[in-house]
This record gives structure tokens, sequence and C-alpha cells, in this order.
């Protein structure tokens, strides 16, 4: 980018260059002070392009349901911090927002409100055009086996049943129960409806946090594992996730496109594809490079948790993130970058907004520019400018 007293030249490779060059263009317009009748900009020529091709914001829409106009709020914010990956952590224990026309009683049964807590294919179009247009990548999270509780109301016989000491049914359900065939049928035809709305390359699918004692508990899996000679209740895992990804697959050849997998860490010890990526997020750039060594991608989230709220200035801490600072990979291109992670547990529409943000601005940075970019007393003043701007 270019500007001279006779005005401004921007060139790109692509479009998406071009509206992040014009982000540059609008951050560098100023007002003098005492004078705020005029704009002004300095001649100057940057050159710029983001150290990271993966620069994203999990939102959770499930622990508290954020209204359409909250995320679309939030895709201009990311557009204003250069981030381009909405991870969209649609679904959990606590809700079911996303509509299924194939299997409407999950909404129906699942939604905090079957009416006005729900996210409908023509409000999915529209987050998606939107994105788009601000050069937003929009990949779907549907986390599976576990986190899948409010899936379990409106489709029979899915979650696993737990069983106590004596073996009786004790009255609770566990994750999605791995041995049913009609499970997996009921799994490909809600991912073909997903796939078919959501257009990315990339769709998430978890894998975090399986409570493996349910499992453990229910004598037709015990009955399993001792007939196809598993003796690790983690192996019925790696048996859910193979069948999960051949039908992911089976689904994305029927739409005659390619969809790759996103997991999260805790799946990374279980034979998966390795075009597979692993997004680490209790780990540091040690796991990280044990991933990367075993010849998968990575996305990194750790330290870019903003739930976690303390008094005063926090935004340093995302800023001076050590582990990625301290990345010296031997093969740095499959460090794909990292994801801003908001979790909605005691946030929603009212709040979400100011806690994401000027703090992924932080984050953002780091994300964007360079290793050596990282004088946090210079920063300090960019990220005021930045929260003023923004406001």
């Amino acid at each position: 980018m270019k500007v001279s007293k006779t005005g401004l030249t921007l060139s790109a490779m692509e479009v998406w260059g071009i509206l992040r060059g014009l982000e540059t263009f609008s951050q560098l317009v100023y007002q003098k002070e005492g004078d705020y009748m005029q704009y002004w900009i300095n001649k100057t020529y940057v050159k710029d392009y983001p150290r990271f091709k993966h620069r994203g914001v999990l939102l959770d829409t499930s622990r508290h349901y954020l209204s359409l106009q909250t995320i679309l709020e939030n895709l201009e914010s990311m557009a204003n911090n250069k981030l381009n990956v909405f991870h969209w952590h649609i679904v959990d224990d606590q809700s079911f927002p996303f509509q299924s026309k194939t299997y409407p009683n999950l909404t129906k049964m699942g939604a905090y409100d079957p009416v006005t807590h729900i996210y409908t294919h023509e409000d999915i179009a529209t987050v998606i055009e939107e994105a788009r247009l601000r050069g937003i990548r929009v990949i779907p999270e549907f986390d599976t086996p576990g986190h899948t509780f409010s899936w379990g109301f409106g489709q029979n016989h899915l979650l696993t049943p737990c069983y106590d000491y004596k073996g009786i049914f004790n009255g609770l359900y566990g994750p999605i129960n791995p041995i049913l065939k009609k499970n997996y049928g009921f799994l490909k035809n809600l991912f073909k409806e997903v796939l078919s709305l959501f257009k990315d390359k990339y769709i998430h699918l978890g894998g975090d946090e399986v409570p493996f004692d349910c499992w453990l508990s229910n004598i037709q899996i015990q009955n399993f594992m001792k007939k196809n000679f598993l003796n690790d209740i983690k192996q019925i895992l790696s048996f859910f996730e193979r069948q999960l990804l051949q039908l992911i697959s089976a689904n994305a050849k029927s739409l005659n496109r390619k969809t790759g997998s996103i997991v999260w860490q805790e799946m990374f010890d279980n034979d998966l594809p390795k075009d597979t990526i692993i997004q680490v997020w209790s780990g540091d750039s040690y796991d990280v490079e044990r991933v990367i060594k075993a010849g998968y991608a990575v996305i990194f989230s750790t330290c870019w948790y903003l739930d976690y709220i303390q008094y005063g200035q926090d935004w340093d801490k995302y800023y001076l993130c050590e582990q990625i600072a301290h990345l010296r990979l031997k093969n740095e291109s499959n460090f794909y970058g990292g994801e801003i992670c908001l979790w909605a547990e005691y946030t929603d529409d009212s709040d979400i907004l100011t806690r994401m943000w000027p703090r992924a601005s932080a984050a953002a940075e780091r994300l964007w520019s360079d290793r050596n970019v990282n004088n946090i007393y210079r920063a300090a003043t960019r990220i005021e400018t930045q929260r003023c701007r923004m406001m």
C-alpha cells in the first residue's frame, strides 16, 4: 500500500488481501487534537502479510443462546482485527439450537426454545454470507461423542445408559452409544444436512472430555469389548472416531467435495488420518511440537481462553502468550495458527462482546504480526487506540 499526495495505491494477490489492506488503511486515518472536522493520513508505504493463515475466534452458542445480531457484530469486530475464521461451537450438552430439518425433534426437544432460540437454515446462510464478505470462513463444530446430552432428548437410544456397581441402570446417560449401528445411520444423515449448509472444507468434530466411566459401566459395551478383543476403553473412542470419519468422508463424496476434520487434542492418540487438524487447548509448546512431529497440522488455543475473567487489565497475558512466543518448529508450515475461545457458561448477549473485545485484539496481533513484534509497552498504545476505534 502506497499513500502519497496524489492518492492511494493498494495491491494484493487476492481480494482477501485487499480487504486486510483496507483495514490497515482505516487504521492509518486519524484526527488532530482539537480539530475533529478533518481526517488525515500520512504519506507512507506498507508491505504486510499475516504470520499465520488460521486466525480464529470460537463462540459457544449452546451454554447461552446468542442472537444472530450478536454473532454478526462479532464478525464485524473480527474483520476489524484481521481475524479470518469463525469457529461456531453451535451445540453442546446444554442445548441444541441448530435447526435440523432431517431430525426436527433435536431442535424441538433440545433447544432452550424451539422457536426463539434456534438458528434456522436461513440464519446460518446469513452468517456464512456476512462472514464471506469480510474474508472470514465459518467452521461449525458438532462435538461428539461427549458433550451431546441435549441431543438425547430428541433422539431415542442415542446416548449410553449408565449403570451402578451392581449393574443396575442408575437413571443417567453418558456419551453417544458407540456400539449401536443405527446411531451411525443417524449421524450420517445429520452430518449430511450439516455439510450441505456449511460449505467450508473443514468441519470440527470435537472429541474432547469424553466421560469413559459410563461406557465402562455399560454391560453391552463390556461384552462388545470382549468380543472384539479390546482391553482399553479408549479403544472404544478410537472405534467411534473411525466410523465417524468414514461417514463424514462418504457424505462429502456424495456432495461432490472433500471435507477435512478438526478435532480437540484428546483425539491425537487415536490413529487419525494425517490430514486431520489437531486443536491444542490444554497443552504447551511441547505438545504442539509433538503433534507436528507426528505429521499433523495444529491450531493452538491454550493461552487464549477469554472466559477466564480477573480484576483489572488482563489483555497483556494474551499478548505475551509464552507458548507461541517460544515456538521454534522445524516444520512451521504445519502450525496453521490459533483460535481465541470464549465459552459461554457465564456470558450471554448482554456482555459477550465486551468480554471478547479488545482482549481478543491482543491475540489477533500475535497471530498476524511477525514474531519480533512483541514489545508490550508499544502494543499498549495500539490496543488502547484500537478499542477507541472499535467503540
